[in-house]
């Protein structure tokens, strides 16, 4: 497996950043950008676009910082409910802070924060108002609206969007983003408009939403990646009917755009008296489709990440986190791209060495296309085993090196369990690197070992089982890319995170 680069990142830059100035430009110099998906950490993107970095649409936003401000946006309903990122494990509230310092550390200027839905949820709302404020941060207050986004007449009027609080923004480029999907961030533009327009101000609405990619067509592994992603928001990917009519030319959108579109239009018809835009597509900004250099390694990346996808909704399934159906549209997803399970190489060399062993294991493939694996032992887990193999190789050390003398596991081992009352003796993934710097202060083979960390980069990983959450965490943090089977190591009922 050799990591091919199918997505020219400098052009998307470069290019994004100079289309957005355009559409600033188009309405007179005030423009409120609704951005979805992920600002920082976008690894969906980086993972079906080999050579999109993670943090690019941030380093795009960089380049007019002096003339952007960011409006962060929450749903009441998620800090009540106490809503989890997925890919990091944290509560959308506390996402919400870590994207604040995130933006501030780099130079971009946070205006204020939105929360939506704020009535419905007034406790949870409250608490979480009286914490940021008490952080020196701005909040303003949006509300339901009755039958919205039906109910035209009455959602622009004083008792819809007049009713929510108007944010103040003072510079040209308004970013509206959030930590996760429907915290309410279109609701929140759009509001805006119409609180700009009562103070005669003709401010413009875009969108920037990476997937689906508007010019590549519909069934592209790119696309389908997408709706594999998103199965739990029921996004569907679709030809869009409305640019089709105004421009004869075919292009991608996704369900609810389409679905809402001809309420966007009316609303924006109601607010300005026109509609700038013919289609869901001509509100996108979105220029990721013209910046892909190597469309089979774009095709052959996305793949790879569908049937990720599938491992981990069926993994999901199994924690209770999600329905079945989930489990079922991944499937199918799946199969529209002519993928299978079975297509994974590492899940069927640790399947192999599994059983072959008798105990779970774990495979990795590196980047040069090698494939090692990891056997369950009394000092490690089968994830710990494959991590210490895998450095081994990639610092061409002998599999019979012992990185980590036994007479080092085993204190630390007795420390787990005699004195701190842990239950499994071996040594997580996160254990075994602690215990590997340590070693290195005196063993080269260690250090050459730990120097290699950077090269796990973009590698494939499968465990026959379910993986602890630090385990997990620790491959993830390295940007490896994990995949599990949907199976306990035990059969007890309780399983610890």
């Amino acid at each position: 497996m050799h990591y091919e680069i199918g997505f020219d990142n400098d052009m998307y830059l470069r290019t994004q950043s100079e289309h957005i100035r355009e559409r600033i430009s188009q309405f007179g110099g005030k423009l409120y950008l609704e951005f979805g998906g992920k600002l920082f950490d976008d690894n969906h993107a980086a993972r079906v676009l080999p050579g999109f970095e993670p943090d690019s649409k941030v380093k795009m936003l960089l380049t007019m910082k002096d003339q952007a401000e960011i409006v962060m946006v929450i749903n009441a309903g998620d800090i009540e409910k106490n809503k989890v990122r997925g890919d990091l494990g944290i509560t959308y509230d506390l996402d919400l802070l870590r994207l604040i310092d995130a933006f501030r550390d780099i130079g971009l200027y946070v205006g204020s924060v939105v929360i939506t839905q704020f009535d419905q949820h007034q406790a949870a709302a409250e608490a979480f108002q009286t914490k940021l404020e008490a952080l020196g941060l701005r909040v303003y207050r949006h509300y339901a609206i009755p039958n919205y986004p039906y109910d035209v007449e009455y959602i622009v009027s004083p008792e819809g969007f007049g009713r929510n609080d108007f944010v103040e923004t003072t510079r040209p480029l308004v970013v509206v983003t959030a930590p996760g999907p429907g915290s309410g961030k279109m609701a929140t533009c759009l509001s805006q408009l119409y609180h700009e327009h009562q103070r005669g101000v003709e401010a413009g609405y875009a969108k920037f939403e990476t997937f689906p990619i508007w010019n590549l067509p519909l069934k592209h592994p790119v696309n389908l990646a997408y709706e594999a992603a998103t199965t739990d928001l029921d996004d569907v990917n679709m030809i869009d009917p409305f640019h089709l009519e105004a421009y004869g030319k075919t292009t991608v959108n996704y369900n609810r755009d389409v679905e809402n579109y001809p309420l966007m239009r009316t609303i924006f018809e109601s607010i300005f008296g026109t509609c700038p835009y013919k289609s869901p597509t001509d509100m996108g900004v979105n220029m990721a489709g013209s910046c892909i250099i190597d469309n089979d390694a774009v095709i052959h990346a996305a793949s790879k990440e569908i049937v990720r996808r599938w491992f981990n909704a069926a993994c999901a399934y199994r924690k209770g986190n999600i329905d079945r159906n989930i489990v079922t549209k991944n499937e199918s997803i799946m199969k529209q791209a002519g993928q299978k399970p079975e297509n994974r190489k590492v899940a069927i060399a640790a399947r192999e060495k599994a059983e072959l062993t008798g105990e779970p294991a774990a495979a990795m493939e590196l980047c040069d296309g090698r494939v090692l694996t990891g056997r369950t032992s009394e000092l490690l887990g089968a994830s710990s085993a494959l991590l210490l193999n895998a450095l081994k190789a990639l610092a061409g050390l002998p599999d019979e090196t012992h990185l980590i003398s036994p007479s080092v596991i085993q204190p630390i081992q007795r420390l787990k369990v005699d004195l701190l009352g842990g239950g499994n003796p071996r040594l997580h993934t996160d254990e075994v690197l602690i215990a590997l710097s340590v070693c290195a202060c005196t063993d080269p083979n260690a250090a050459a070992a730990i120097a290699q960390l950077p090269n796990l980069k973009n590698t494939e990983v499968h465990s026959t089982v379910l993986l602890s959450q630090v385990d997990e965490s620790t491959y993830k943090k390295l940007g490896a890319n994990l995949t599990c089977d949907p199976v306990y190591q035990s059969k007890k009922l309780y399983h610890k995170g």
